[in-house]
């Protein structure tokens, strides 16, 4: 810090205070993130206005904002149109969406919560699924960001699930979730918050409002969610039992053959058959896919009831 005053830097000392280095300041200044710094001889004088601004860039940088993003916000504050209101909205999204807690397990804690049995690759299995995170400097400590799903995973092993088929039902069901999370965004921003996306950065009133709708809708996707799944359940269980039972079901409780069932197919599917396709061929592709795929399946269960019937008569 220069002796003038303690509101001026030279660049190294506004890296050393900033936690930037002097190659990103002017990088930022080049991009023009950061004002002008003042010139006095052959030297430049930055100020406090230079270290804030590098801490507001910080942080947007560790909220997820790109550069480009960065600038446009940073050029809107210094027109008067503030950030409040935009960080509060980031803020908002951002923020917890469950009000389940985090908590921690012991490596021995957690073998024997499955059985007792030590299983490092499931242990990294789980690490690489975010079941289990990592503690920096603790080795045999884990950060269990939520607890009911290790329960969930904790009691269909006690229930004789082994542990490579939990793993894999995650990853499927993940995949069907993101996709439903991702449809539900998709809607409440076409018919909620298209109004606030009209220019951009949004104003701090636009962007206070939106981050109020965000706190009211968020359980919303939670409780349709439930209430679908429950009813789904209640369904499929019940068609499971009687078709292990014996049971003749009642009229109706059974589509008909001949009546279409829909299938989700995970959202990388239809990506990749999109591209390969196009997306006015996506519907023609499945379907004749999907068709000989059932013819497939049906040579091999002849192929098979034949085999089976020629073994039956030589043994006969």
């Amino acid at each position: 810090m220069s002796s003038r005053s303690a509101a001026e830097y030279r660049i190294e000392d506004l890296a050393h205070a900033s936690g930037a280095t002097v190659r990103t300041i002017r990088a930022y200044q080049d991009r023009g993130l950061l004002p002008t710094p003042e010139r006095r001889g052959r030297a430049n004088v930055y100020g406090d206005a230079h270290l804030a601004r590098l801490r507001q860039i910080a942080d947007l940088l560790d909220r997820g904002y790109t550069l480009a993003s960065i600038k446009e916000l940073l050029e809107a504050w210094d027109a008067g149109r503030g950030l409040g209101g935009v960080l509060g909205l980031v803020a908002e999204v951002q923020g917890p969406w469950t009000d389940e807690q985090a908590d921690r397990i012991s490596r021995d804690e957690l073998h024997r919560r499955f059985g007792g049995t030590q299983d490092d690759q499931a242990v990294a299995e789980a690490v690489e699924l975010g079941v289990l995170e990592p503690i920096p400097g603790r080795p045999d400590e884990f950060l269990v960001p939520s607890p009911q799903e290790l329960s969930v995973a904790v009691e269909l092993h006690g229930a004789g699930v082994p542990l490579t088929a939990i793993s894999g039902h995650l990853r499927e069901l993940r995949g069907q979730v993101e996709h439903i999370a991702s449809r539900f965004l998709e809607f409440t921003t076409e018919h909620v918050f298209a109004r606030y996306l009209g220019h951009r950065p949004p104003t701090d009133a636009d962007a206070a409002e939106a981050a109020e709708l965000v706190r009211r809708l968020r359980p919303l996707a939670q409780q349709t969610v439930d209430a679908e799944l429950a009813r789904a359940m209640r369904t499929f269980a019940t068609r499971h039992l009687r078709h292990h039972l014996g049971a003749e079901a009642p009229i109706g409780s059974y589509p008909a053959a001949s009546e279409p069932r829909p299938v989700l197919l995970p959202p990388d599917t239809m990506g990749a058959v999109q591209q390969l396709v196009g997306q006015q061929n996506v519907a023609a592709f499945v379907t004749a896919a999907t068709e000989r795929e059932v013819q497939a399946r049906t040579l091999d269960a002849l192929a098979i009831s034949h085999a089976e019937s020629r073994q039956v008569e030589q043994i006969g």
